[in-house]
């Protein structure tokens, strides 16, 4: 299905090493004539780490979507009422925020822009990266891969050697399940080895 025109909010939680898959992700939707807001955690807003500093990347997603990221719980709650998403994307998704969104907790802009787009019936894509996603967090992932109206972007293992536990999603996968999730389908199959990712 055609993209173009639909509203796509993006959220971006701290897994500070998938920024770099995601952003290539955010251009594809705007290429593809998406109106995309973004929307960020504190933690990405004031963390600089050895993938980035945070200024360059809300630089950087600001620049491609042409407007300023949200980054207020006040600023976001209007996204469910009157500025509505057509679908809200959260990737890259840490354990941390996938446990507090499976168990309605609301403490990010991020997650008050989920939940004003579940409230509307709306849909929320997810693209995980978690390095307990096969430990502690597995029991958030079944609560949401069951839930209405949220869609998984295909994820595996990326590195089931040295960390057993971890999950990432192949974020190349994110307009696609993007396209399916507006039609009310999961993209299959959901479980993918991520060997050809990064780790």
């Amino acid at each position: 299905m055609s993209l173009e025109g639909k509203h796509i909010g993006v959220g971006i939680t701290g897994s500070h090493c998938t920024y770099s898959q995601v952003v290539p992700q955010i251009e594809k939707l705007v290429a593809a004539g998406c109106n995309v807001s973004i929307f960020v955690t504190y933690t990405v807003k004031t963390t600089d780490t050895r993938f980035g500093k945070a200024n360059d990347w809300i630089s950087k997603v600001e620049e491609i979507s042409g407007k300023k990221v949200v980054d207020s719980i006040v600023d976001a709650e209007p996204y469910g009422p009157k500025t509505p998403l057509d679908c809200m994307v959260i990737a890259p998704l840490t354990g941390n925020s996938m446990s507090k969104f499976a168990n309605a907790q609301t403490d990010s802009p991020v997650l008050m822009a989920a939940k004003a787009t579940l409230r509307n019936g709306s849909p929320v894509v997810l693209g995980i990266s978690t390095n307990d996603g096969l430990g502690l967090n597995l029991q958030n992932i079944a609560k949401l891969i069951v839930a209405k109206n949220i869609y998984f972007i295909p994820f595996g293992q990326d590195d089931s050697v040295n960390k057993p536990n971890s999950l990432v999603s192949h974020m190349e996968l994110l307009t696609d399940t993007v396209e399916n999730a507006l039609l009310g389908k999961q993209t299959q199959p959901i479980l993918l080895e991520k060997s050809r990712g990064n780790k």
